[in-house]
């Protein structure tokens, strides 16, 4: 089997792209994969790591008022195309995969008019503008979110799942939990706000620091490599509580998750699959600063079934995250949030999205 995959731009694009190859080199020892993305995107870092075959090509998004850079963006996306289809008839693909970003544009149409079957992965409750305009041109859209399908043409969807979310299913939670140095016996609640860190949801729990030393649960508090520096500055004014554990980041972050009661994060598609697929209850702080806030539709989708608790920014203090915590570690809640949140959990997704483009690769 012979597949180009495409993603980029954030990691929400890549992890699934990557939990797809992985499944794709599980089911076929010998297959060949090359992926295309840009070469200063964070795929360019992540992709090569993986030993992965990696390709380039230079494109831009559209900006949303007119400007020149917009018609910058149309030429490159003729020259990717261009491009893409060389490298098509080169490498001669049974199926081509786009899992979002800029990228995606050139490389799923180039495929598509050159007749390769195509297939693309939507993460998000909302799709960005890339997976809406190659929707028209796909073979098969497969989808994270129900509510993501009146966006695109019905007989093309596939209800599938996040493939990130297989990657956490065989962790090992005790060695997770070992690895930071948090203490078995002992419900954990994990503070992250993603890879970059979240200023709001740093101020919000430094205020409530000295008050976290009074639970009887302990905390893992991830800053983000950005704002390590600034918090530990105002975590040695205030002490370190002894159940408070702090990191800048978390590299086996899948591992950590499968050893935690309890996640408090921003409500990323990724981050999403991850949890559900472990059935992990959340306290979910959407960022407001990302496209048709899909981040916080991402989130009402888990709280309106009851796994997750949904706090705006505005919204949020010290007090108000205490609370919640508080609340959620009653037994009943965290029991039924548990239950919920393992409803919605797809673990066998990236199974789901190879069978998929399994079959559109066979009508070739």
């Amino acid at each position: 089997m012979r597949v180009i995959v495409s993603g980029g731009g954030t990691g929400g694009h890549i992890y699934p792209a990557l939990s797809l190859i992985k499944e794709i080199k599980k089911q076929h020892k010998d297959a060949e994969v090359l992926y295309i993305g840009t070469d200063n995107g964070l795929e360019s870092e992540l992709v090569p790591r993986e030993n992965i075959p990696f390709k380039t090509i230079t494109i831009t998004g559209f900006r949303r008022k007119l400007s020149l850079e917009n018609v910058k963006t149309v030429l490159r996306f003729i020259n990717g195309t261009k491009k893409v289809k060389k490298i098509i008839k080169e490498f001669k693909p049974d199926v081509v995969v786009g899992t979002g970003g800029y990228v995606c544009g050139p490389v799923v149409y180039a495929a598509a008019k050159l007749r390769v079957p195509t297939l693309i992965h939507e993460q998000n409750s909302v799709p960005g503008l890339t997976n809406k305009f190659l929707s028209r041109y796909v073979d098969k859209i497969a989808i994270s979110f129900e509510q993501s399908k009146a966006f695109f043409p019905e007989k093309k969807v596939v209800y599938t799942g996040n493939p990130r979310a297989s990657e956490v299913i065989d962790t090992n939670g005790e060695q997770g939990r070992a690895s930071v140095g948090l203490q078995d016996g002992k419900r954990t609640v994990l503070i992250v706000g993603g890879s970059r860190g979240a200023r709001p949801i740093n101020d919000a729990f430094l205020e409530v620091l000295k008050e976290a030393k009074t639970r009887d649960y302990q905390f893992l508090y991830v800053t983000g490599q950005v704002h390590y520096d600034k918090v530990m500055e105002e975590v040695k004014k205030q002490g370190n509580p002894s159940n408070v554990i702090i990191r800048p980041f978390i590299h086996n972050m899948p591992e950590v998750l499968a050893g935690v009661d309890l996640i408090v994060a921003r409500a990323g598609a990724t981050t999403l699959a991850e949890i559900t697929a472990l059935g992990l209850p959340s306290i979910l702080i959407p960022s407001p600063y990302v496209t048709n806030n899909h981040q916080e539709k991402n989130a009402r989708a888990l709280s309106s079934r009851g796994a997750a608790l949904v706090r705006l920014e505005n919204e949020m203090s010290g007090k108000q995250l205490l609370t919640d915590i508080d609340e959620i570690f009653t037994e009943n809640r965290l029991n039924n949030m548990k239950e919920a949140s393992k409803e919605l959990g797809m673990p066998n997704a990236a199974t789901d999205v190879y069978h998929t483009l399994q079959t559109i690769a066979k009508k070739r």
